[in-house]
């Protein structure tokens, strides 16, 4: 079953600044689609009004042919990764696990090479790359039929990088998901389609050159 989000005529603004202006976006299972932009272009902010925890100037929501004020009230629908950690750090790994199983689409959670040598470890004594790499497992591997990555390779190692993004990429067989990073080439190298935020509106990128062209990087940068 496809199931398909709509985001459309989305507008933001602080005070007499506009930081949205009538975005539009749709993503279905299947898909991965990145958001690039310098910091403060509106990534996160769109990422929010979109999982319904940020107030948006105006907004339209559906998902499924429903229309939703606040996606993530709704069972099995959407999950997002904040660009802060959120795991308390007086749990160890195992533990938080338990926590999460119901929801956990992956009977196997704790087998892989990176978790299965920290079971029982607080989240607190383990490394950055780890604590994070945790965090967006969780995410990605909750049952709701959309994930929102903000920031995701955040202070992650080269190899926890790579686990992160076949991680991605396996998950959209059954799920719709768009990130957001820092770095645009991890963004570029496991989305299938990309859009750049400029001047408060989502521009499509057909190709590298439109990164030149929109001033996103330098000339003869690739």
């Amino acid at each position: 079953m496809l199931n398909l989000l709509e985001a459309d005529s989305i507008r933001k603004e602080y005070g007499l600044k506009q930081v949205l202006t009538d975005i539009s976006l749709r993503c279905q299972t299947g898909d991965i689609i990145g958001l690039l932009g310098r910091n403060g272009s509106g990534k996160s902010t769109l990422l929010k009004i979109i999982f319904g925890t940020l107030h948006a100037t105006h907004k339209f929501i559906r998902i499924n042919n429903k229309i939703l004020d606040q996606p993530f009230t709704v069972k099995n629908t959407i999950a997002y990764l904040n660009q802060d950690n959120f795991l308390p750090k007086d749990l160890n790994v195992e533990k938080i696990v338990a926590a999460y199983r119901q929801d956990l689409d992956d009977k196997g959670f704790l087998n892989d090479e990176i978790l299965k040598n920290v079971t029982g470890t607080k989240i607190r004594n383990l490394s950055g790359g780890e604590a994070r790499y945790l965090e967006v497992k969780l995410i990605l591997s909750l049952k709701k039929d959309f994930i929102l990555l903000d920031e995701p390779f955040n202070g992650i190692s080269p190899l926890h990088i790579d686990l992160i993004k076949m991680m991605i990429i396996e998950k959209s067989t059954e799920k719709g998901i768009i990130l957001t990073d820092h770095d645009y080439r991890n963004v570029l190298d496991v989305a299938k389609t990309y859009y750049l935020m400029f001047d408060g509106g989502l521009k499509k990128i057909k190709s590298k050159q439109d990164l030149i062209d929109w001033g996103y990087v330098p000339e003869n940068h690739f």
